[in-house]
């Protein structure tokens, strides 16, 4: 019986050790060029992968948590995790990556302070990096102007207490709250199911909004956004989604996410806003749910 006999080419031997034939990986080119972002993150946050679902595939993100502090989720935490040298030592961190935007991705953390707070924060990130900066609330301002939207509903897992605190970020900012609905949690807000961040929406869009927001990196919301907008016929924002279509859009990038009035195309935005809705009656007074 004849065979046929195929002989294997001869090892290559470093330091006495024999190593098979070098590897042609010319035809595979370099690594392809990507876009960085990098993300500032308190040190509880556990949705890493939720911000990568608006991310299109040629943008990479760079995360860095701050230091943890044994605080639960309230007032005091949100000034903590949003210290300057607290930031600037994040941005430091990620500067070794390259990032061509940073983004710090706390809602809380970033209108506690208001809005000269919040801008406060953007000028320590800036300078720190050397790289545009911008903030979960910052973002949010920017989406809702965007949208031409000026009565919301808001959602959030915080305290009374923290949600009050958002209210009047927004306040500062012309934005009116119409309803709202909070759980009162100070720990495990990556927990919650979408179940009750749709139960929560349904009770707090009352009186004459325009527009819905979800509050809090730490809440999973990117499966919500499409059917919400379906069921309240409303433009539905989250801080996860802000967060990324700002950081985006600051590289001349899109975010990536279907039936999601934000990331539609301008062309395909006019005509899917609600027409403006009429000031409420006394019977609807705007009010805590």
């Amino acid at each position: 019986m004849y065979g046929l006999t195929t002989l294997a080419p001869e090892p290559t031997v470093v330091n006495n050790t024999p190593r098979g034939p070098a590897m042609d990986v010319s035809f595979l080119g370099g690594p392809q060029p990507q876009h960085g972002i990098g993300v500032v993150a308190p040190f509880d946050f556990a949705l890493d992968r939720e911000l990568w679902r608006w991310v299109p595939d040629d943008v990479s993100l760079r995360l860095t948590r701050t230091p943890f502090v044994p605080v639960g989720v309230s007032l005091d935490l949100a000034r903590l995790v949003s210290e300057h040298e607290t930031l600037r030592e994040a941005v430091r961190a990620l500067g070794a990556s390259e990032p061509e935007v940073i983004a710090y991705a706390c809602a809380s953390g970033s209108f506690v302070g208001g809005l000269a707070g919040e801008r406060a924060m953007c000028e320590v990130m800036n300078s720190a990096g050397e790289v545009p900066s911008l903030t979960t609330s910052g973002a949010l301002i920017q989406a809702l102007e965007e949208l031409g939207a000026g009565r919301i509903a808001l959602v959030t897992p915080y305290t009374e207490s923290v949600t009050r605190s958002l209210e009047a970020y927004l306040g500062e900012a012309g934005v009116t709250v119409t309803g709202c609905a909070f759980l009162g949690l100070t720990r495990h807000i990556w927990k919650v199911p979408y179940r009750a961040v749709v139960d929560m929406a349904r009770t707090a869009v009352v009186g004459a909004a325009d527009t819905l927001f979800i509050s809090c990196t730490n809440l999973a919301t990117y499966d919500t956004i499409p059917q919400l907008e379906a069921e309240l016929r409303m433009p539905v924002l989250s801080a996860n989604q802000v967060t990324m279509w700002a950081a985006l859009r600051a590289i001349g990038s899109r975010a990536v996410g279907p039936y999601q009035t934000l990331l539609m195309e301008p062309e395909a935005l006019a005509g899917t806003l609600p027409d403006a809705q009429p000031e409420p009656q006394p019977e609807e007074q705007e009010g805590w749910t």
